[in-house]
């Protein structure tokens, strides 16, 4: 029990933080994504979504896309195309 207490209250590791760095452009792509899809909820209770909405959403999923390429090829260089 004391190991795995051990486990839940350790710092994060160097290794660990460096990952979360080298991901972060994609989680935030992802988290822009999330916001986007959330205005479009709220939007249908006022209206439904403006063109600026969909577009909002639109250029968040190429930013994701975009992120997720980059961040598979930096990690991965035998798949870069």
């Amino acid at each position: 029990m004391r190991n795995r207490l051990a486990l839940i209250t350790a710092e994060p590791t160097a290794a660990d933080l460096a990952a979360i760095d080298a991901e972060w452009p994609l989680i935030a792509a992802e988290l822009d994504l999330l916001d986007a899809e959330i205005t479009l909820l709220y939007a249908e209770d006022h209206g439904g979504p403006t063109e600026l909405d969909w577009r909002r959403v639109r250029r968040a999923e190429a930013r994701v896309t975009r992120a997720a390429t980059e961040t598979t090829a930096r990690n991965d260089p035998h798949r870069a195309a």
